[in-house]
């Protein structure tokens, strides 16, 4: 557990940074770029990430040559996770699509591409050992 939580620090980092554009839209005034569950969702996809990405480095750490199905396994499962989740918030409440699409890959896309930038850069090290 003592060589996952500094794998974790970057997520934190990668958050706090992500978060940065909306709470700028909403001390700006401009709400009606976010829909109202955007918190909702960012909270979601981001354990969603955390999830997988502790998931591939326990792994990594018990069984490395698992690694590569433990990385696509904890990404397929986060993409589906992710669709239901979404598609359950749209039938239940009613959002502006266009703007919920907005903030659905906002967060979908830049989460996805951090965990595989993390995960790549992880094993480029592991294989220079």
């Amino acid at each position: 557990m003592k060589q996952i939580l500094p794998k974790i620090t970057p997520f934190l980092i990668f958050t706090l940074v992500l978060a940065v554009v909306p709470v700028c839209l909403m001390l700006t005034g401009n709400q009606g770029w976010l829909v109202p569950q955007f918190w909702a969702m960012f909270a979601f996809i981001g354990f969603l990430t955390l999830t997988a990405l502790i998931f591939v480095f326990l792994i990594q750490n018990l069984i490395p040559e698992y690694y590569a199905q433990a990385f696509l396994g904890a990404t397929v499962f986060k993409m589906l996770a992710c669709l239901v989740f979404m598609l359950i918030l749209v039938l239940k409440t009613p959002v502006n699509k266009p703007v919920f699409v907005v903030n659905f890959l906002y967060l979908y896309f830049l989460n996805t591409g951090f965990e595989v930038y993390v995960l790549l850069r992880n094993l480029r090290n592991q294989n220079l050992k």
